[in-house]
C-alpha cells in the first residue's frame, strides 16, 4: 500500500515537472517565432528602402546626406545581427532616417505626385504598421514566458533547466516624441 501511494506521488511530481518544462518550452518557442516574425518585416522593409531612395534621389538630388543616412541605417540593420538590443537600435536608426527622407519628400510637391513615390509610401506605411504589430506580439509573448518562468513554482524549474528571461523590444526615447505638425 505505501509503495502505491509513493508511486502516485512520484507520477504526479513527474507530471508536474513536465507540465511547467512543456509550457516554458511552448512560451519561449512563441517568442522565439514572434522574433521572427519581426525580422521578416524588418527585411521586407529593408528591400523596400533602396527603391524608395532612388526614387526620392531623382527629384531631391542636393540632398545627398539625407540619402546616405538612410543607406547607412539600413546597412546598419541589416548587419545587425541576432542581438536583439543591437537589432533594435538598428532599426530605430532606419526609422529615424526613414522620417528625415519623408521629410525632405514633403518639399517636392511633383515627387509626392509620382504614384512610384505614393506606392512606396503606402507599402512602406503598410509594413510599418505590420512591424509595429509585430513587435507588440513579441513583447506579449515575451511577457507571457518571463511571467510563467519567474513565478512560483515554475522559476525553481526554470532555474534548474536553464531557462532565462528575454528581453523586450523597446522603441528609444528619441521614437516616442509626438512630431510637430503647422500648418
Amino acid at each position: 500500500m505505501l509503495e502505491w501511494i509513493i508511486g502516485i506521488i512520484l507520477v504526479i511530481i513527474i507530471g508536474f515537472f513536465i507540465l511547467v518544462y512543456n509550457g516554458l518550452i511552448v512560451k519561449r518557442n512563441r517568442a522565439n517565432n514572434a522574433w521572427s516574425q519581426i525580422d521578416v518585416q524588418l527585411k521586407k522593409r529593408a528591400n523596400l528602402v533602396p527603391n524608395l531612395v532612388e526614387t526620392v534621389k531623382g527629384y531631391a538630388k542636393h540632398e545627398k546626406s539625407v540619402f546616405e543616412n538612410v543607406t547607412k541605417a539600413r546597412a546598419a540593420a541589416i548587419n545587425a545581427g541576432g542581438d536583439l538590443k543591437q537589432k533594435a537600435q538598428a532599426e530605430n536608426m532606419l526609422t529615424g532616417a526613414l522620417k528625415s527622407l519623408f521629410a525632405v519628400a514633403e518639399a517636392y510637391p511633383d515627387l509626392k505626385a509620382n504614384e512610384n513615390f505614393k506606392l512606396l509610401q503606402e507599402q512602406l506605411d503598410g509594413i510599418e504598421s505590420k512591424i509595429a504589430y509585430a513587435r507588440q506580439f513579441y513583447n506579449d509573448s515575451v511577457l507571457a514566458f518571463n511571467n510563467s518562468m519567474q513565478t512560483f513554482p515554475n522559476n525553481m524549474l526554470a532555474g534548474m533547466f536553464g531557462f532565462t528571461a528575454k528581453d523586450f523590444f523597446e522603441v528609444e526615447e528619441t521614437d516616442k516624441k509626438v512630431p510637430k505638425v503647422s500648418f
